[in-house]
């Protein structure tokens, strides 16, 4: 990449996110021997603040996980802070950069063909108590329409079944309709799969957009520069030339096996489980000294950060425009990312409630819950939602049931249609809609009601009294007593 002065930069990797996440005081480095199949997985299930390098894996390797572990991480990789990614993101999305060809790149330092590797011997750890065995959670696949050639690049997980053979469930989106096509003509889909690279390629592949439309242009939007690709050895496929590693193979037609049950986003683990495809993988190709990326799952751990900004993004991006332009403030997907809380001020007596509407109509099937509030509600505090929802809800009024909706195949609490591997995959429930706004700006007698408390002198400010430094303030009472974010 060519900087403003003309020299080469070297282009954001793995190795770049490390270093930014050091520099910022969010990495910590794990020098003891760990064991991924006993031992990482409750490591990095503990670590919600931190990112995680293991430097002493088996057979040589290291690793990176829990990056991001949180929004606050997110947020370092686009630039900005936790409060401002949302509506930075929803605008990048308008902002696609096509990828370009290089001829070679890091990771082609090596070449293995089949039975010179053995996905057994990577540090792919095991999640959770039930997980059926060790699963890569941070391969991105990439494969193509058969007919039109367009790219498509997602997050799947593989359960390792063999030195040279994982498993993967193909939800009923983008790369179940390209691998439905490649079935009809009773052909393997190929498919190239990389692990590591910078985060915004995994927000990217994680951005539901139109069938068609390639992630890496989504990626190289994000990240304000062209996605270097380079040709794939066995496979009619691209990939970023500065991923850590590429795996390449097929998924045969037709055929199914047990694959799961794992740890998944909604922190349960049993959807998806069943009969599912299989990969079966001939090369791999890697950097000299590669670092595995590991990803576990749960809510609020990394696997769902990735998916929630995204989500939330795309949903602000629908939002801002409905009815002739929202007051809109912010969107952000709650644990589980199956509801989506939008920060709005209300213009009309029912508008929250068109919003939500939106809100629940997005290109996600995710979002089943959605719930407004006004600008002085903390919407990254748990607690602050739950005190808009007890203080501000009429419950005969504000909140309303859509049943007989299309929801999303993994979200357990509804009941199931088909099953996973079947085009007839889906959760077949209902959606609710909750406006926990206050009385909107039309009507400012009935919103002056609403006034939070705030302290008598709040020019005083508590660190200077308190004789213990590090006593911990509740997270959003700066906002809520000084003024910042007063409801007018």
């Amino acid at each position: 990449m060519t900087s403003s002065d003309g020299s080469v930069k070297p282009a954001k990797d793995m190795r770049t996110w490390i270093a930014e996440l050091e520099a910022a005081g969010e990495l910590i480095r794990i020098d003891k021997p760990v064991d991924p199949l006993t031992q990482m997985g409750s490591l990095l299930y503990q670590s919600r603040e931190k990112a995680m390098f293991f430097e002493k894996l088996p057979h040589g390797w290291r690793s990176l996980g829990q990056a991001p572990a949180n929004v606050r991480h997110a947020a370092i990789a686009f630039g900005a802070t936790e409060e401002t990614v949302i509506p930075l993101v929803a605008e990048k999305l308008g902002k696609r950069i096509p990828p370009v060809m290089v001829d070679t790149g890091p990771v082609k330092d090596i070449k293995l063909g089949k039975g010179e590797f053995d996905l057994t011997q990577l540090p792919v750890h095991v999640a959770g108590q039930r997980d059926g065995g060790p699963v890569i959670g941070s391969g991105l696949v990439v494969s193509k329409d058969p007919d039109t050639g367009q790219r498509n690049v997602s997050f799947h997980r593989l359960q390792i079944k063999g030195p040279n053979k994982s498993g993967i469930p193909l939800y009923p989106r983008h790369t179940w309709k390209n691998y439905l096509k490649y079935q009809a003509r009773n052909e393997p889909m190929p498919v190239a799969i990389f692990i590591g690279h910078y985060p915004l390629y995994y927000v990217a592949a994680a951005t539901t957009a139109a069938y068609g439309v390639d992630e890496f242009e989504i990626a190289g939007g994000f990240l304000g520069e062209a996605v270097r690709l380079v040709k794939c050895e066995t496979v009619d496929l691209e990939v970023p030339a500065d991923a850590e590693i590429v795996l390449e193979g097929h998924i045969p037609p037709h055929y199914r096996e047990e694959e799961g049950p794992f740890s998944e986003f909604q922190d349960y683990y049993v959807t998806g489980t069943g009969k599912n495809p299989i990969v079966e993988y001939q090369c791999m190709t890697r950097r000299h000294d590669a670092i595995f990326k590991n990803l576990q799952n749960g809510s609020e751990m990394e696997g769902c950060v990735f998916h929630k900004i995204p989500m939330s993004a795309t949903i602000y991006r629908r939002l801002k425009d409905v009815g002739g332009g929202v007051n809109l403030h912010n969107v952000m997907m709650l644990p589980g990312v199956f509801a989506v809380v939008v920060q709005m001020t209300q213009r009309f007596y029912g508008e929250a409630k068109n919003v939500l509407l939106a809100a629940l109509t997005s290109e996600y099937h995710h979002p089943k819950i959605a719930i407004a509030v006004d600008a002085d509600v903390d919407i990254f505090n748990h607690s602050e939602l739950m005190w808009a929802l007890a203080t501000r809800v009429n419950p005969d009024k504000d909140v309303v049931i859509i049943p007989g909706t299309h929801n999303h195949g993994m979200d357990a609490s509804l009941p199931e249609l088909g099953a996973a591997g079947t085009g007839l995959w889906q959760r077949f429930g209902s959606k609710m809609l909750i406006d926990a706004t206050i009385p909107p700006l039309a009507d400012a007698e009935a919103r002056a009601k609403f006034e939070r408390i705030r302290p008598h002198n709040p020019e005083l400010k508590l660190e200077d009294f308190a004789a213990d430094a590090s006593l911990p303030l509740v997270r959003g009472l700066p906002q809520r007593f000084f003024g910042s974010k007063l409801i007018r």
